[in-house]
């Protein structure tokens, strides 16, 4: 039997039996989960000097409850929300790997030993510029396939130049195996990041194909990462990891520790005039504005810009260049807001967000915990200002039920400026 019918059946055997000896165990508390400093790890110094120069001393919880497993060579599965330090627990311990298990002999081109594989072309982006700083004084090749983007320019690097490390959306590397520019035979490392937002976004049919073109799950390290862990993510966890540590990182501890969370009560036709009036008084020095719609997006930003209000928006339908553009202007602080969707919004990863607004209360109480981790990152504080107007107060209660405690709305005019 092929390896890739191997997994195959041991899919559908997964499906079939429900919870199975590969299941993940019992989630490991978070609060039991000792803080570790990144020193007590056996790292490789270059490494470990990397770290120093992104001023990281100790690991985030998620780090401290998965480097243990996955540096043994354990797979992992993580329950974490984005901001929690995932990325840097992964890419930690590929880099480890390869540091301390060199390769022998010149790598073929477009053959990698680490996959990670994420939803959108934001955090694939973002996974690369995370491995990059930590990988500056280790010569490790590391490339990244998205759409959206120049296909060409990414195939003259991919057969130009050595990859270890493949970063990639499941489209675009379809695309890649399918011309054979890409093959995954001698991957030894596979990282699924964001796997409820694959399967939300119709992806896993792809991952499905990309995993079976990898060697078996026996031969190979599997880390698995979800925000959440329903019985669709769970049969694909128990799939493709073998006899995993399962370890859960808390939505509450990441929503409400650092960030002061606040509920206006606001009708819908004076959500604009209040955004614009609060940006224009109280000047965040950095702010992120959440929409539930790409026109709305775009609406939006055009008004605050006639209110000489600067910011620009993030959506899906804005072109790759000019999105990273944005992105990088956002971080270096030429453009003090930015307007963006859900989807958008996931690959932004800048610190110093002193704000997060949502303009639209979203439908899904996750997301609601996505967007304010944009703020209040890296132990600092943060504020999160939530629009409730009648539409809105119908995906209240969803939110309360998920952190786990009511909610108090105000006028705005009560503490307009308390929210500075």
């Amino acid at each position: 039997m092929s390896e890739e019918t191997s997994e195959q059946k041991d899919e559908e055997v997964s499906e079939a039996a429900g919870r199975t000896e590969s299941e993940p165990e019992q989630p490991a508390e978070a609060e039991e989960t000792p803080q570790y400093a990144f020193a007590e790890f056996a790292l490789p110094k270059p490494l470990l000097d990397a770290i120093s120069d992104l001023e990281f001393t100790h690991c985030t919880p998620i780090q401290s409850a998965v480097l243990p497993a996955s540096l043994a060579d354990y797979d992992v599965t993580g329950q974490a929300q984005t901001g929690t330090g995932k990325t840097a627990a992964f890419l930690i311990t590929i880099l480890t790997r390869l540091w301390e298990d060199p390769d022998t002999e010149p790598r073929d081109r477009g053959s990698p030993r680490a996959l990670v594989l994420a939803p959108t072309r934001e955090l694939a982006l973002q996974i690369e510029s995370d491995a990059e700083d930590l990988a500056k004084y280790m010569d490790v090749g590391i490339q990244c396939v998205v759409g959206g983007m120049d296909f060409q320019k990414q195939l003259d690097r991919i057969t130009g130049e050595t990859v270890h490390i493949l970063i990639a959306t499941p489209g675009r590397l379809i695309d890649f195996i399918n011309r054979r520019k890409i093959r995954l035979k001698e991957v030894d490392m596979l990282v699924i990041d964001e796997a409820d937002r694959m399967l939300d976004m119709g992806f896993i049919p792809d991952v499905r194909k990309i995993v079976y073109q990898t060697p078996h799950k026996r031969q190979r390290q599997t880390l698995f990462f979800s925000a959440t862990f329903n019985d669709d993510v769970m049969r694909l966890a128990r799939s493709w990891t073998l006899e995993p540590e399962h370890v859960v990182i808390a939505p509450e501890t990441v929503a409400t520790e650092t960030v002061d969370q606040r509920f206006w009560l606001i009708s819908s036709d004076r959500k604009a005039h209040l955004l614009a009036e609060f940006l224009s008084q109280v000047k965040p020095s950095r702010a992120l504005v959440f929409t539930n719609r790409r026109d709305q997006t775009h609406q939006l930003q055009q008004y605050l810009s006639r209110q000489n209000i600067r910011c620009e928006a993030l959506a899906g339908d804005v072109p790759q260049r000019k999105r990273l553009s944005t992105l990088n202007r956002f971080k270096d602080g030429e453009i003090p807001y930015v307007v963006a969707t859900d989807v958008a919004g996931r690959g932004i990863h800048v610190d110093g967000v002193t704000h997060v607004i949502n303009f639209d209360l979203p439908e899904d109480p996750e997301d609601y915990v996505h967007r304010i981790g944009r703020t209040g990152r890296a132990g600092a504080e943060g504020t999160s200002i939530s629009f409730i107007s009648e539409d809105d107060a119908f995906n209240l209660p969803a939110i309360e039920e998920y952190l786990g405690h009511k909610v108090v709305c105000t006028q705005p005019d009560q503490d307009f400026s308390s929210a500075q």
